[in-house]
């Protein structure tokens, strides 16, 4: 058995590492992929040359290039995975959950802030799903998948972007600080737990690693709405929520178009 290790340098979030699960997929003779994200690196366990391995990375145009590839023994790859899935379908459970949630009472309390971040749960969630719903089924699937998901948070989030420009040109409705603290703050709560796991687990397996930089993002993203609440109460304006849902609106559709990039 041979191991290959890539640097893919535009390999930083998610939906890259997906990217190059989809595009690897079928390919005769792996093993076994081990992602490090945080160093931008796929080491391959593989049987025979790794030329298709290498010809398929490239394809993606992620600016990937191979450090080296070297014969190892034969590793039982038999690591128990049930746990891992079940933490994920935890985080994806969590995330879905506080779309519902954000999404009812942004549209309650008037806060483009809170609707943007329910997207954003929402985008973090079609990743989870995407790695797990497509778990061994067919790269078809995958791809379609991955289509319909990118399409509808890019519509989602057209939509709100009118919404945005409409109230940036219209009269001014103020929304409901309050509730965009309380929701916030239990977002954050949840994000945090969420973030605690998934670094308890201590894996260093992908789709862990992915999980915990999507949190760490919308931990941020949490605190911007709060933040953006209590300036909503200090100077009587909508600005600083519009402001806020605006920037999320756009993490989205970068994210949804990511996204679509598995689709292809």
């Amino acid at each position: 058995m041979k191991k290959t290790v890539f640097q893919i340098n535009r390999m930083d979030c998610p939906s890259e590492e997906n990217l190059v699960r989809v595009k690897l997929d079928g390919v005769a003779g792996i093993r076994h992929l081990d992602f490090d994200i945080p160093n931008r690196q796929l080491t391959v366990f593989h049987d025979g040359q790794p030329d298709q391995i290498e010809l398929r990375i490239g394809e993606l145009d992620l600016d990937s290039k191979t450090m080296k590839t070297e014969e190892v023994d034969d590793i039982p790859f038999d690591e128990d995975r049930r746990s891992q899935r079940k933490l994920l379908w935890i985080v994806l459970a969590i995330n879905f959950g506080f779309f519902a949630i954000e999404m009812t009472t942004g549209f309650i309390s008037g806060s483009m802030g809170l609707i943007a971040d329910s997207l954003d749960m929402l985008a973090d969630a079609f990743v989870y799903a995407i790695s797990l719903f497509a778990v061994g089924g067919t790269l078809a699937r995958k791809r379609n998948v991955a289509r319909l998901a990118g399409y509808f948070q890019i519509t989602l989030a057209v939509v709100g972007f009118i919404e945005v420009v409409r109230r940036f040109i219209g009269v001014e409705e103020l929304p409901d600080f309050l509730t965009m603290i309380i929701v916030s703050t239990l977002a954050l709560a949840a994000n945090g737990f969420c973030l605690y796991l998934l670094q308890k687990s201590k894996s260093k397996d992908a789709h862990m690693q992915a999980s915990t930089i999507f949190t760490s993002n919308d931990v941020i993203i949490n605190l911007g709405v709060i933040t953006a609440g209590i300036l909503v109460n200090l100077i009587g304006s909508n600005k600083p929520d519009l402001i806020i849902g605006t920037v999320v609106f756009v993490v989205v559709i970068r994210g949804a178009i990511k996204i679509l990039r598995l689709g292809r």
